[in-house]
């Protein structure tokens, strides 16, 4: 089915190939290009595969080493937008950005910087138009977030802070989403 939710070994797939053709210039891991999906799916216009695909890579298409590959890639990544799609418009409650945990001082953390880095990208493909001010308001939860370098957090880190910015991105993005469905 083409808009089956992928599993650990797509993602795992996926992340392969995004690290070995990708540079400082494209998508990076899986996170970031879901985060990029969600907004292209969100989009108050269509974004053609001619345009989304090469942004994944910096806006050049990988020199693959074999068709396959390129072919297995393609398929998983719109599965993947397709699965997403279908849950905003019809199981909003149960979209789960694909946020990057780690451990900090011995727990467990969710960082969504990587996933903002990717949904700000797709917003740029979009050429989106400026959101009405109440969701002006939820999109800067998103864009905060992308502006935070937490590659090294800090030792004092208020956690429960972050924790809390973290949770209201996806909210953030059902709304942005729910606006332009309407808007279309």
């Amino acid at each position: 089915m083409q808009d089956q939710p992928l599993n650990a070994a797509d993602f795992d797939l996926i992340e392969d190939i995004l690290l070995k053709y990708g540079d400082d210039n494209s998508v990076l891991n899986c996170s970031e290009l879901d985060g990029y999906f969600t907004a292209l799916v969100s989009s108050p216009t269509q974004v053609d595969i001619s345009d989304w695909f090469p942004a994944i890579w910096g806006g050049q298409n990988p020199d693959w080493d074999n068709p396959d590959e390129a072919k297995q890639f393609i398929e998983l990544s719109v599965r993947h937008m397709n699965a997403l799609a279908s849950q905003l418009a019809l199981e909003p409650q149960t979209f789960n950005p694909h946020f990057e945990q780690i451990e900090h001082q011995g727990k467990p953390l969710t960082l969504a910087e990587e996933w903002c880095f990717g949904y700000l990208r797709g917003v740029s493909l979009g050429n989106w138009p400026e959101l009405p001010a109440p969701l002006t308001a939820k999109f800067q939860a998103i864009t905060l977030c992308a502006e935070q370098d937490n590659f090294e957090l800090p030792a004092d880190l208020d956690v429960a802070l972050h924790q809390q910015n973290v949770a209201a991105i996806g909210p953030a993005a059902l709304a942005i989403h729910d606006y332009w469905a309407a808007q279309r």
